[in-house]
């Protein structure tokens, strides 16, 4: 059965995912049964994941058993989510810099689920983080420098034929230029370092100047 679901509710479609921890909410979200087993509702507005979804990254970007490192992790609203992918067969390694939000991180998410592992460190320093290759690397972190940031943790970290989901926030790398523009330059630094650029898709209606580049090593 699959951890993820795609439904139609009211005439807008709904996704969810099957919760590791029944009985648990991370953000407020709704808790349902279906086939008997327990689901979380996941908000597109809440989590660029799963607007990227709703907007036509395949469903199956993430899967049950992979090993995945999460830069920028927030108070993990979509890394929770992440976990519930990847099923107890699965690793999720959580790196968020800012103390106070890795804090929240780690009560809300990582104390809860056996698949997490928190680590407070800058994502400029993957050597910090004791891990051995990983299936998926996504990228979220608000810098200028994010996809240079995301590329380091790639080569270090990422396997063969690994998957990078970078988050490309635009007016936090350029507030003059087009985001257009800045997504296909992000693009264009992927394509230069050698992965292949499978998808670009932008973010609107959930998050506006966001855009989401599925690309593999």
């Amino acid at each position: 059965m699959s951890r993820l679901r795609l439904e139609e509710r009211g005439g807008r479609r709904v996704l969810l995912t099957k919760n590791l921890v029944p009985g648990s909410r991370v953000y407020n979200e709704e808790l349902m049964l279906k086939d008997g087993e327990e689901y979380r509702t996941w908000d597109p507005f809440r989590s660029k994941l799963a607007a990227a979804i709703l907007k036509g990254l395949p469903a199956d970007v993430i899967c049950e058993g992979q090993k995945v490192l999460y830069l920028g992790t927030s108070t993990g609203t979509t890394a929770s989510h992440v976990s519930d992918l990847v099923g107890e067969s699965g690793l999720v390694v959580g790196v968020e810099f800012a103390p106070r939000v890795a804090r929240e991180f780690v009560e809300a998410v990582a104390r809860r689920r056996k698949n997490v592992i928190p680590y407070v460190a800058d994502a400029r320093e993957p050597g910090k983080y004791s891990l051995t290759t990983v299936d998926v690397v996504y990228c979220d972190i608000a810098q200028q420098d994010q996809t240079e940031i995301a590329l380091l943790n790639c080569r270090r970290l990422l396997k063969k034929g690994g998957t990078l989901i970078l988050i490309v926030k635009a007016r936090s790398i350029d507030v003059v230029k087009e985001p257009s523009d800045v997504f296909g330059e992000e693009r264009e630094k992927l394509v230069r370092a050698g992965l292949k650029v499978h998808k670009v898709l932008e973010l609107s209606p959930y998050d506006k100047d966001h855009a989401i580049i599925l690309a593999t090593m």
